[in-house]
Formats: C-alpha cells, structure tokens, sequence
C-alpha cells in the first residue's frame, strides 16, 4: 500500500468519523453506531501508524514496503 492510498483512506476514515459525531451531538447514536465509532478509531490509529512506519524507512533508507499493519491492541497500547 502506498503512502497516497493510506491517506485516502484516513480521509474516508476521518469523513465517516465525522459525520458520525455530528450525529452523536444531535440525539445520541445506536448501539451499532458507537461500535462503529470505535473501530474508527482504531482504524485511524492503526492507518497512522503505518503511515509514520513508512514515512521512517524512507528517512533511513530502508524499503517502505516492508512496514506491516500492526494489531490493534499494539496500536492502542502506545502511549502519547
């Protein structure tokens, strides 16, 4: 996957994640909808991720395509 395609897909990702929240603040969201919420965020940590995994092997030299789409629970565990 190459950088381009990751960042279309934080695009649909952040889009969908949007429109969500707006809907949240006007009424609340269903129980699917907030399920959706957070794979979103997942999604996104786990795209950015891998967007910074790809962005560091070009910056030494090192084959891009070799960065992997870490789990979730890897992802999620990072701290700030």
């Amino acid at each position: 996957m190459e950088n381009e395609e990751i960042l279309d897909d934080i695009g649909a990702l952040v889009e969908e994640e949007r429109a969500l929240r707006e809907r949240s603040g006007t009424g609340g969201l269903a129980p699917e909808e907030r399920a959706r919420l957070a794979d979103l965020e997942v999604r996104l940590d786990q795209c950015w991720d891998l967007l910074r995994q790809r962005r560091a092997k070009v910056e030494f030299g090192e084959d891009p395509d070799e960065a992997t789409l870490r789990p979730a629970a890897e992802v999620e565990s990072y701290r700030n």
